[in-house]
């Protein structure tokens, strides 16, 4: 009975004074090597789960941000860096491993693949909470050329479980009992004895005694030997029960995934870091709109876009009337389109329509590489009475121009068969692709095409549509079709029949080209951003042009 009291007693103190605290903190050893980075891997996010606290401390200014595994890896690259790996054996510090490479990065703030930037001066308290499901890893630096702060520690819940706790209570337990019943056996086995042993026969006394070892009542040994085996049951049962909890989990065999391949699937872009870019983009356009200055869109537009905003600009500083390009909105967000493949280029797709934009316009987005930022690349209203394919929020695959899989035809092919389709009346593509019954892109360039040349009474005039092949982007739609982008240089050439026969072209093309007649000939250049629909293979329906739209970018006289 003293020792079941002693046992519980045991049982509770580890759950009260002798209780483990509920969180313990580990800290980046002093004199680690200094790097101008500094990650943080995600495993230790989920380490002794629950939320994990992080303490940094540094000079000055210093940012932390959280993305991808795969894309902090490829935002850091070959530079010079600290991984905060582990918690040592004892849970005091934190083991930190050293990379050595370029002793200098960019700034990191600011950066595309950030989720969150958490900036700071002097100390950051950070509660690391993971922004959607999957992993994610933390970026620590300065500016890029100064140390990444050295000062790092992390508070992680503990393990309070106590297995031995119960046990010992249902060991002590059982040992009071078993003491109870033992003292109950004794009592009455001395009063047994007192009784029979009082006769005056003792012969008498010797035969009960005899009577009584052989017809032997369970009450007595049995039960004894009923406490004992209850007791070893516990003790093996509370042995098990330590062991369980003092086993890890067994992991699974084999090498351990790369984070490009963790994150496979995912999508490049959170709601909340498209919403954020796409603002930064109309931010961008709608200064150099109102300026007439393309230098105003060197952050955030590239490409097309910004060939023919930059040639725009300069028409409309000499002819008042020439219509503006469409603004960039990033209010009234109709959908948005992003890729799950993990590699670079990456592009991705927005439909917006807020004001000034009289019809939706798909937003061609690309980031070329980890630590260039997105780039609008072309900006492509919709066809009256088209609709926007349904693709994906979740994140969907794009496809190399060239690849067909399971497709009416590849990219490539769309985009050629378009250009063709928009040179030629009588093109192989006439119908193969067609528009909605509203919609008239192609109608009207045909036709404009065609009047330019029967009015020319003084020129010969020819006309090209060509693709520009790195332009291409291509996403799977839901139906298993796929969207198809990209620019076509249209080209419009014009020489005089006879000589001394004069061509003349319009305002527009006249602020480019620097005067408006010449009696040698002239080219006009034009981008044409596009969008096409290729339906899924084994499909007898024709593709069909989304959206479309051009823009003068040169002239010039021969």
């Amino acid at each position: 009975m003293l020792l079941g009291l002693l046992t519980l007693l045991v049982s509770i103190g580890q759950r009260t004074i002798w209780a483990p605290s509920e969180t313990f903190t580990a800290s980046a050893p002093a004199g680690a090597a200094a790097a101008p980075l500094t990650v943080i891997d995600q495993k230790l996010r989920t380490l002794h789960g629950g939320t994990v606290k992080i303490n940094i401390q540094g000079d000055g200014n210093f940012m932390l941000a959280s993305g991808r595994p795969d894309d902090v890896d490829a935002w850091v690259g070959k530079t010079a860096h600290n991984t905060i790996t582990g918690v040592s054996e004892d849970e005091k510090s934190l083991q930190v491993e050293h990379a050595d490479g370029e002793g200098t990065a960019p700034n990191p703030a600011g950066s595309d693949l950030w989720v969150s930037n958490e900036n700071a001066s002097g100390e950051l308290e950070y509660t690391w909470t993971p922004p959607a499901d999957g992993d994610w890893s933390l970026l620590l630096a300065s500016d890029g050329t100064k140390p990444a702060p050295a000062t790092v520690s992390m508070t992680f819940p503990n393990d309070t479980s106590t297995p031995w706790a119960v046990p010992l209570m249902v060991l002590g337990s059982l040992l009071i009992v078993g003491g109870i019943v033992l003292a109950l056996l004794s009592a009455r086995r001395k009063n047994g004895e007192g009784e029979g042993e009082g006769g005056g026969d003792p012969g008498f006394a010797a035969r009960a005694r005899a009577r009584k070892a052989q017809n032997q009542d369970p009450s007595s040994s049995s039960k004894v030997t009923m406490v004992a085996a209850g007791v070893a049951a516990a003790v093996l049962a509370a042995s098990g029960t330590a062991a369980q909890a003092a086993s890890p989990s067994p992991q699974p065999s084999g090498s351990a995934s790369s984070p490009a391949k963790e994150a496979a699937g995912s999508p490049v872009l959170l709601d909340a870091q498209f919403r954020r870019i796409l603002e930064q983009v109309s931010s961008a356009t709608d200064a150099g709109d109102a300026a007439k200055d393309a230098a105003k869109l060197a952050d955030r537009v590239a490409g097309p876009e910004l060939e023919i905003r930059t040639q725009n600009y300069k028409i409309r500083s000499q002819v008042g009337s020439y219509e503006p390009r469409m603004p960039v909105r990033s209010t009234k967000l109709l959908t948005t389109v992003v890729t799950s493949d993990r590699d670079w280029p990456r592009s991705v797709l927005a439909v917006t329509q807020g004001e000034g934009n009289v019809v939706p316009q798909i937003l061609t987005l690309v980031q070329q590489s980890p630590r260039e930022n997105y780039k609008l690349m072309e900006t492509t209203p919709l066809q009256p009475g088209t609709t926007f394919p349904n693709i994906s929020r979740g994140g969907t695959d794009t496809l190399a121009a060239s690849d067909k899989s399971g497709l009416l035809y590849s990219g490539e092919e769309a985009m050629s068969g378009l250009a063709d389709r928009l040179t030629s009346a009588d093109s192989p593509f006439k119908d193969k692709l067609v528009e909605g019954d509203s919609s008239p892109y192609i109608a009207d360039t045909l036709s404009y095409q065609a009047e330019v040349v029967k009015a020319g009474e003084n020129g010969n005039f020819s006309f090209t549509h060509k693709v520009v092949p790195e332009s291409t982007v291509v996403f799977r739609t839901s139906d298993g079709g796929a969207l198809v982008l990209g620019r076509i240089n249209f080209g419009f050439e014009g020489t005089p029949k006879a000589a001394g026969d004069k061509l003349s072209i319009g305002d527009d093309a006249a602020a480019l080209a620097g005067g408006k007649e010449t009696t040698t000939g002239m080219v006009l250049n034009f981008a044409e951003s596009m969008a096409v629909y290729v339906p899924p293979a084994g499909s007898t329906d024709p593709m069909k042009l989304v959206a479309a739209t051009r823009g003068l970018v040169g002239a010039s006289f021969k």
